[in-house]
């Protein structure tokens, strides 16, 4: 594979790891990714005593008091809202399907959403995403724009670029200046999630790969579909966003002989 400069020329070429040998699984990605999904869930539920708050008892005894006895009432429970003497003004209350009634089968916060996975099938499932990373057919399936030279590695001196506008500039000698475009686009949600803090539909773009905490971690958190995760903490939902693998994928140079020389997800 052949590793370019910051200018995007070539320099040298480098032998890929065993880790990128691994077959397409579409399945065990989408499992993968799932789980990972699942497990960042926030429980939510009503509050347990919502729609209990208030006494409704209505008894159907003879001689009660507050009873309905002979009223030829249905047995739906009962506040009283007035009463005269003996006699009571009752409204539906308690019961699902009645005014401020409690619900039927409402949310638990107590639910867990929580699912596992082997860690040999995660292993497996990430190995299987990294290759995909290098499959043309999968990369344009997913609307990325491809560019010439592309699939390449770039060299380390990336990690050291301390300014968002450098790091933008670089990208753009790179080649991918089309596929930020297409990134900066976004449109307004159609439905009710616009008034629920995410009125906005945005374009999942690049993933670069660094091989250790550095500086562009930091200055590239402001390109729009850019994303730079460090080598060790890859995961299934980096590599394919949706379940859908095939990521537009730049790795550094350090970053793949880490992979090879750590033994990463073998």
């Amino acid at each position: 594979m052949k590793v370019m400069d910051l200018e995007g020329k070539k320099v040298k070429e480098i032998k890929l790891p065993k880790q990128f040998n691994e077959p397409y699984h579409p399945n065990l990605i989408k499992r993968a990714v799932l789980v990972i999904q699942s497990n960042k869930r926030q429980p939510y539920g009503a509050k347990p005593r919502a729609g209990l708050r208030y006494s409704s008892e209505l008894s159907k005894r003879r001689k009660d008091y507050k009873g309905v006895y002979g009223r030829g009432m249905s047995r739906t429970p009962r506040k009283v809202m007035w009463r005269r003497g003996t006699q009571f003004g009752y409204v539906g209350a308690t019961a699902p399907g009645t005014r401020g009634g409690r619900k039927a089968h409402p949310p638990k916060a107590e639910k867990d959403w929580k699912k596992k996975i082997n860690i040999k099938e995660r292993k497996k499932a990430i190995r299987s995403a990294l290759a995909a990373t290098f499959n043309l057919e999968l990369i344009k399936k997913r609307n990325h724009v491809i560019i010439k030279d592309f699939p390449f590695i770039i060299e380390d001196k990336i990690e050291l670029l301390e300014k968002t506008k450098d790091v933008k500039n670089t990208l753009m000698k790179l080649g991918f200046e089309k596929e930020l475009e297409r990134c900066e686009k976004k449109k307004v949600r159609a439905g009710k999630g616009k008034s629920r803090g995410r009125k906005y539909k945005k374009k999942t773009g690049p993933l670069i790969v660094v091989s250790k905490n550095c500086k562009l971690l930091k200055s590239a958190i402001n390109i729009p579909g850019l994303e730079v995760v460090n080598i060790r903490n890859i995961n299934a939902e980096l590599l394919a966003p949706g379940t859908h693998a095939g990521r537009l994928t730049i790795y550094t140079e350090s970053s793949i002989n880490k992979l090879e020389k750590d033994k990463l997800f073998i």
